[in-house]
């Protein structure tokens, strides 16, 4: 039906633009004479398509608008529910709590956004005065609590509106709430968004523009954060740190910030919650001691845990359960700050009051709307971060993929920029609710490593695990290895491992020292080279042996933090681009060094390696994931080397 396609593509339009749709909210419909297509909640307008809508009945639907429902407030919302219900004729897809208002207009095309700018004039003090003048021939309508109440109002408003001259409002504007924008066709409604948007472009000032990097004690402080935010059996938490000209405005001073203290809209109250924790620190220290005290009693007052702290010098700190919601609270709150800046340039803010907000926390439908927003999957490692060294490709690749899998957050910690930033893209599209970014690292380098760790501090607010994996292969008899060559495997294999574990154990003992119930992980992956010799390979072999004195010294060293360091010693990745690489490959390698007696092709050399396995097979990363899983999963072992080499290497 070209008519819905049209829905999809406006509806997809809008909802990829930020400056329409934010965290998925709005909805938009399109209507026949005995069919409206509504967006059913838990679908985004920027992805809908045909299945995100749902079909009703309008025969059944308009006769709402008469009927006398109950006085009581829960009893009516129950009978209107109910009754959208059953007019609904595709099952399992609950129509958007909006579908009777989309129903009561004439117009085709219904389309109802939250775009900051609108809500910017919704939310100022003398809207209706400012709405009536820059937009006569609009509908304004004062706020009033969403649902069966809000549609009533609406409905009788457009009825007096149609009694009084002919016709009905194209434009409906909701205080604190949004906008509702009808057109018979497509073309129309982007007309009047369009028109609408020029006249407020004109009227407010531009943002505060430009990033600004938090503080230096970001890497100590955000994880202290977060460990108070998850301790006590709340669920690991996952942070999200974001500073720029617009947030360090709002958080300058506490007279600053009581603009953005209390909810504008809805929407900020389900993905943001109502209350907002400040805090101004003289220092690093004072910084903890506020949030550890302020949390708490948050959390004694209200039962949960707050969402958004907003920390002078340091800036927005939003906190989820998963790296998704993390992202959603960051993005309702940002624009909420753009609606307080708009806001005060237009006249004065005009947040919801205490009533309004204690409404919608209690709603039925907006808990709806929060369970599907943080409905989350169940990993091995869900809701904690790791960081995976040399995870663009081969090993690294699979290895990470497996723990994002599982639920992770994971950093691709690697020096090739270009494969590590498409193997994310690759990862981000088959996440769930958890997210991987890339971090240009060079694992030689302990500067460059402490960058790591901050970026990956300020996305997702810890390092739960570590996973030094990157590592390097030159073979070589002693007469052909070279002093460079044999320089660069240590440095990589040996030294890389030393610097990750240094800047990795001093974020990780913040989190330790501030929950009693927590356990952090360092694992290298080593090698069963690293379990017995291997010729003509001493520098790889060596590297491996005393990255195994490392773990076991480091575990020794950081066992009283509750930090488990171990090896996992694979064998074999036979099928990986370490040994099977056409140009450099191990097999390769091994061939020409003459490390396989009598071996004449790669494949003679493949042969002789599986031949010594009692499984006759060579590892993958899943093998390794799994074994990595149970380092972390356990509480038990530190300073462990375990072998996953198919019973080719077995400890005594």
């Amino acid at each position: 039906m070209v008519e819905i396609d049209r829905l999809i593509e406006i509806s997809r339009k809008y909802g990829a633009d930020p400056r329409y749709v934010i965290a998925g909210g709005g909805n938009t419909s399109f209507k026949t004479a005995d069919r409206l297509w509504v967006k059913a909640s838990g679908h985004a307008l920027a992805t809908i398509d045909e299945d995100g809508f749902a079909v009703l009945d309008r025969s059944l639907l308009s006769p709402m608008g008469e009927k006398k429902y109950s006085a009581d407030a829960s009893q009516r919302e129950a009978q209107v529910k109910e009754d959208l219900e059953a007019a609904c004729i595709t099952r399992g897809r609950r129509p958007s709590v909006e579908t009777s208002l989309h129903n009561c207009l004439d117009a085709a095309y219904v389309i109802h956004l939250h775009p900051t700018l609108v809500n910017a004039l919704m939310c100022c003090s003398k809207a209706q005065e400012i709405c009536g003048k820059m937009f006569p021939d609009a509908l304004y309508v004062p706020y009033t609590d969403p649902g069966y109440t809000l549609f009533k109002k609406v409905y009788e408003k457009i009825k007096a509106w149609k009694a009084e001259k002919g016709c009905e409002p194209k434009v409906i504007f909701l205080q604190n709430h949004g906008i509702f924008v009808g057109g018979d066709s497509v073309e129309e409604v982007e007309k009047t968004y369009d028109g609408i948007f020029s006249v407020l472009e004109k009227a407010v000032p531009a943002l505060p523009e430009g990033d600004i990097a938090p503080c230096e004690c970001a890497a100590d402080t955000v994880p202290a954060i977060r460990m108070i935010l998850s301790r006590g059996g709340r669920g690991l938490k996952t942070l999200k740190v974001t500073r720029n000209a617009l947030v360090d405005h709002f958080t300058a001073s506490r007279k600053a910030a009581s603009d953005v203290m209390r909810p504008y809209t809805p929407d900020g109250i389900v993905y943001c919650k109502s209350e907002y924790v400040y805090i101004d620190p003289k220092n690093p220290e004072d910084l903890v001691r506020q949030a550890e005290k302020k949390i708490e009693a948050y959390v004694l007052e209200r039962g949960y845990t707050p969402k958004v702290l907003l920390v002078n010098g340091l800036g927005l700190i939003a906190a989820g359960k998963d790296a998704r919601e993390a992202g959603i609270v960051t993005e309702v709150f940002l624009d909420v700050m753009k609606v307080a800046w708009y806001a005060s340039a237009l006249g004065d803010v005009h947040p919801m009051n205490a009533r309004q907000v204690a409404f919608i926390d209690n709603w039925e439908v907006e808990n709806y709307r929060r369970k599907v927003a943080s409905a989350a999957s169940r990993g091995r490692v869900e809701g904690k971060t790791i960081i995976v060294t040399g995870a663009a490709q081969g090993f690294g690749e699979g290895i990470a993929r497996y723990l994002l899998g599982e639920g992770a957050n994971i950093v691709v910690a690697d020096l090739n920029e270009v494969t590590g930033e498409a193997t994310v893209s690759r990862f981000n599209a088959m996440a769930g609710r958890n997210k991987a970014i890339f971090v240009k690292t060079n694992v030689a380098d302990l500067e460059s490593v402490r960058g790591l760790i901050r970026s990956t501090v300020l996305e997702f607010g810890a390092v739960d695990a570590f996973v030094s994996n990157a590592g390097v292969v030159r073979a070589g008899s002693l007469e052909e290895m070279t002093e460079k060559n044999f320089d660069f495997v240590t440095a990589i294999d040996y030294k890389g491992y030393f610097i990750c574990a240094k800047a990795a154990s001093h974020v990780m003992q913040v989190q330790t020292a501030l929950d009693p119930e927590y356990f952090a992980d360092i694992i290298q992956i080593n090698s069963k080279s690293g379990l017995e010799g291997s010729k003509k390979n001493f520098a790889y072999a060596g590297a491996k042996f005393g990255g195994i004195g490392l773990t076991q010294s480091f575990a020794l060293e950081l066992a009283p933090d509750r930090i488990k360091v171990n090896s996992i010693c694979p064998g074999n990745y036979l099928d990986g681009p370490l040994w099977s690489d056409p140009v450099n490959g191990l097999f390769l390698q091994y061939l020409h060094a003459g490390k396989v007696p009598g071996a004449k092709t790669v494949e003679d050399v493949r042969e002789y390696y599986l031949s010594k396995v009692p499984m006759h097979k060579g590892c993958n990363p899943e093998d390794v994931s799994k074994a990595i899983l149970y380092a972390i999963e356990q509480t038990g072992e530190t300073g462990q080397a375990i072998p996953v080499t198919g019973g080719q290497v077995m400890l005594s």
